[in-house]
């Protein structure tokens, strides 16, 4: 049992890295306002996909600085009344674009495995 628990949490975090990303950016794109990091686990928290983090919030962080520095995110720090200063990402312009290609991409993905999944690949 300890073997095939093991290859489920292998394959969630090889699967879960090839879609943090994605996810960061749609959760980004589709707020009216810049998040910070804690704000952003909240939201895949309220929406029910903390599994992308797998519990890790620390884990965003990385990706978030990845993005920004590809021009995908921009990001300012402002003062906290309540703790250290926080910084705040909004997607940019190439963000959006980007953000819509990846999604194209995602859904293209996601109906070839499907179709795999359920012996439908004629």
């Amino acid at each position: 049992m300890e073997d095939i628990a093991a290859q489920i949490k292998k394959f969630q975090k090889e699967l879960s890295a090839g879609t943090v990303s994605l996810v960061l950016l749609a959760v980004l794109g589709q707020s009216r306002q810049p998040l910070y990091g804690y704000q952003i686990a909240k939201r895949l928290e309220e929406l029910g996909e903390e599994g992308v983090l797998a519990g890790k919030q620390s884990a965003l962080y990385p990706v978030l600085r990845n993005l920004e520095g590809s021009g995908l995110l921009a990001s300012e720090v402002e003062p906290s009344v309540s703790g250290p200063p926080r910084r705040y990402y909004r997607i940019t312009k190439l963000g959006r674009e980007v953000l819509r290609e990846w999604i194209a991409a995602w859904g293209a993905t996601r109906d070839s495995v499907d179709k795999v999944l359920q012996g439908d690949w004629r």
